[in-house]
Order: structure tokens, then sequence, then C-alpha cells
């Protein structure tokens, strides 16, 4: 008997809780070649701007132990080339879209979500908060809960609620609680963490930094554990509101292991450079450690990590209930 995998964010329901990281996935062609993307739980866009950017110089990435420096900086066509070649795509093959915008002031954040409001095939809107605020000298908008609030809320406003509105945070803070809680305020439906942790690698050979851009966002396994914190504190402290969870994902032991913590769903990003196939792999393989454990639902397993043992599972109207 197969368990019941799926999730909610918001008021949306997934078939299943395994989602691409933004910017993993190319433009969804590339991992059709391997599977079929409307078997994915959402498939997650890399960070939508206005204008096209041509992203950082290269070298733009940087293996390390466990993990992968990266600083491409939001390279894309801008959203009008994406609402016109690449979300029909994605439509047309029945993909869940979760659309991740990033904009270095509140005024660009909130004129791409009125760009978004009413356009067909978009499941979910992703706030990408860990862009420089070019109003506020560069200061990161993840590292400020007043700054992402107030993005988060622009979003929210110019978003048609049908469509939730996530906040993906960054780990690089020093209290990820407070400013989770603040773009709930802010009106988020959903939290994604972890966004990379700032990291930098020197080339001994050349005595130079790997990256052309000196730092980078650091991903893959070496963050797990990060990732696995930051997801335990922010569902303690909110348990009715939906996290996905990521960071270092590459196994259904992984995934379980931030179900555990409180995610009710998880995103995929870093291995699929190397694996293709990981998002169905990491789903079957999730699924086989729940049926184990005697799992019906996933719901069931979600914080389960929290409670004590022999406590009943929550259910799906416990967590709304809890967030009132």
């Amino acid at each position: 008997m197969t368990a019941d995998l799926r999730t909610y964010l918001a008021h949306v329901e997934l078939p299943n809780p395994v989602l691409t990281a933004s910017g993993c996935g190319g433009t969804g062609r590339e991992l059709a070649q391997f599977s079929d993307v409307h078997r994915l739980g959402a498939f997650v866009t890399r960070s939508i701007t206005m204008a096209p950017r041509a992203g950082r110089p290269t070298p733009r990435m940087a293996e390390t132990p466990s993990g992968l420096l990266n600083a491409v900086g939001l390279q894309g066509p801008g959203v009008e080339a994406f609402l016109e070649r690449e979300l029909p795509w994605l439509a047309e093959r029945g993909a869940r879209t979760v659309v991740s915008i990033g904009g270095g002031t509140v005024t660009e954040y909130t004129a791409l979500a009125r760009r978004l409001a009413g356009v067909e095939g978009i499941t979910a809107v992703e706030i990408n908060l860990s862009c420089p605020n070019v109003e506020d000298r560069g200061r990161v908008f993840a590292r400020d809960g007043a700054a992402a609030a107030e993005v988060v809320a622009s979003v929210r406003a110019a978003t048609p609620y049908e469509v939730p509105v996530i906040a993906k945070l960054s780990p690089d803070v020093a209290d990820i609680v407070a400013v989770a809680r603040a773009c709930v305020d802010g009106g988020a439906d959903a939290l994604a963490m972890i966004n990379t942790p700032v990291g930098m690698s020197i080339d001994v050979d050349t005595m130079r930094p790997s990256l052309a851009a000196g730092t980078g966002g650091l991903s893959g396994p070496a963050v797990r554990p990060l990732a696995v914190r930051c997801v335990w504190q922010v569902h303690a402290a909110l348990p009715g509101v939906p996290i996905i969870g990521m960071g270092g994902v590459t196994t259904g032991r992984d995934a379980l292991e931030l179900v555990l913590a409180g995610a009710c769903a998880v995103a995929v990003g870093t291995a699929l450079f190397h694996d293709p196939y990981a998002c169905p792999r990491v789903l079957r393989e999730l699924e086989e450690l729940l049926q184990e454990r005697g799992f019906d639902r996933l719901a069931d397993a979600v914080g389960l990590a929290h409670r004590p043992a022999g406590a009943q599972p929550r259910t799906r109207t416990d967590l709304e209930e809890s967030s009132l």
C-alpha cells in the first residue's frame, strides 16, 4: 500500500513534496529529457527579474568538499521573455510552476508581482529575498526582518489570493525565527529555507579567489545540518506555517530529515547537476522510508521530531488551528 504523499502550500495541494530548487532545473526543458516535469510536486523557476540580466563574470562556480560555490548573479532573459517562452512550455506539460522573483528595490518586486498577477499557469510565487537592496547600501533584504516584511507585503498585495506567496530565507542572519515571523506577519503564506549561505574558496595554485565575484553561495551536502537547524527552529516557533526545506538534499533520507524537522515539502537543487534523475529518485526513496516506518501519510511525519515519543500525529487541521 502506497503512502499518501500529498502536501499543502497554504490552500494549494501538491501531489507530492519534492520540488526543484530555484536556479537548479534550468527552464524545465533540461530536466524533461530525463523525467516528466508534471510528476514533480512543483517546478521552481530560476529567479525572474524585470529586465534581462547577464549575470556575474566567470568563473561562476567552484567545487568545495561536499558542496558547490556559485555566483551566477540571477542571469536571465527578464520577465517578458519568461512569460512568452518559458512559462507556456511548462503549462503545456502540466507542471505546477512556482515562479521565483528577484529585485533590487521594493518597487521592482511589486512590479514583478503585478506583471505576474492573473497570468495562467502560476501555482505560487517565491520571493528570493537574498538580493541586495540598492536603496540601502546593498544590504540583502533577507538579513533585515523589516526590509523582508516590506517586500513580502508588497508582493502579497499585488498577488491574487489564490496564488500563495512564499518567502525564501537566508541562514546568514542572527535570528532566522525573527525574520521568518516578520515575513509571515507581512503576509507570507509559506516559507522556503535555506537559501545558500555565503562562502568563499581560494585557488592555492593561482593564489586568487576561485570565483570571479570573490564570494558565492554555498550549496550541497555541506549545508544540510544548517538547513535542518533553521527548519527546526522556525517550525518550533511557527508550527502552522508551511515550510519548504532545502539545502543538501541528495537522498530520501535527507528529505525525511527535513520533514521530521518540520518541512512539509523539500526542494532538490545541487544534486540535479550530477544526477538529473534526482527528484524522482528522492521521492521514491522518501516514500519507501515512510512505509518502512509505518507512515500512511507524509503529513504524519512533518515535525515529528519535535513531538514526545508516542504523541499522536498532528493533522492538517491541527496545523491550521495552531497558526490562528
